[in-house]
């Protein structure tokens, strides 16, 4: 069972695949104040949550920020990443643990970087001092490191790296990682540092080329029942309710 967005993340993976990117903002935008109300059943926004459901909304809101800037309307971008800023802020009265609180600090940073904001790398270097300082109270860094809040702050950076990586993993999470889970805060504070060293210019990259690539789902490459009409590829991902092209993000159509 996934965050109770009433629909609105898949209709912004369909926007995303029509190119209407103003929509898939504000679908993504919904998505986020969705689920940041009310995660998932039995689960309060401002209550400890050891797994931290509340990531997937602080995600939608920051890829709504991407898919304006993609679209042009750089206003909007700005006012969901200083919304996202107060929000993620503003979580650490609800998650307890110090290596979420650190997370949290990771997302301040993706929002000034996706919504163009200043203090880009002061934010990421404050959310890697905050990782190497909880290290002594985590016990396994990569467990927590695949728990929803952590995920969804990896999520929209490798969506982003995917477009210039004609719909490839270009992030995996192991690149994400250090190379130690002895040593836990330096395990997780990697995470920053990529960040910090590569996601301004992918955002940037997206913008340029004024397009940004659906999430990857399932996928199933060199198929014989789908075949692209917009860029010939036989290569599917299957996300959110959309059955679309692995390579350009437009929806794909079956063969016969």
């Amino acid at each position: 069972m996934r965050t109770q967005d009433a629909g609105h993340r898949a209709a912004a993976v369909a926007a995303i695949a029509d190119r209407e990117y103003r929509r898939a903002g504000d679908e993504y935008t919904r998505a986020g104040w969705r689920v940041l109300s009310d995660p998932r059943e039995g689960i309060e926004p401002f209550s400890a949550d050891e797994k931290g459901w509340v990531g997937d909304g602080l995600q939608y809101l920051a890829t709504s920020a991407v898919c304006y800037r993609v679209a042009g309307t750089d206003t909007r971008a700005t006012r969901r990443g200083v919304e996202g800023v107060a929000v993620a802020q503003d979580l650490t009265n609800g998650l307890e643990h110090p290596v979420q609180h650190a997370c949290l600090k990771e997302f301040v940073g993706d929002f000034r970087t996706v919504a163009g904001l200043d203090d880009v790398e002061a934010a990421y270097r404050e959310a890697e001092s905050a990782y190497k300082d909880a290290g002594s109270a985590v016990d396994n860094p990569q467990a927590w490191g695949t728990t929803p809040l952590f995920e969804a702050a990896a999520t929209l950076i490798q969506q982003v790296a995917r477009g210039p990586a004609n719909g490839e993993i270009a992030l995996p999470w192991e690149d994400l990682h250090g190379t130690d889970p002895d040593e836990p805060g330096r395990f997780l504070a990697q995470r920053a540092v990529v960040k910090r060293q590569r996601f301004p210019s992918l955002v940037q990259q997206v913008i340029t080329d004024g397009f940004l690539a659906a999430p990857r789902g399932t996928t199933e490459y060199d198929t014989d029942h789908h075949r692209c009409p917009h860029c010939g590829s036989t290569d599917v991902n299957w996300v959110a309710e959309s059955v679309i092209c692995l390579r350009c993000s437009r929806p794909t159509a079956e063969t016969d």
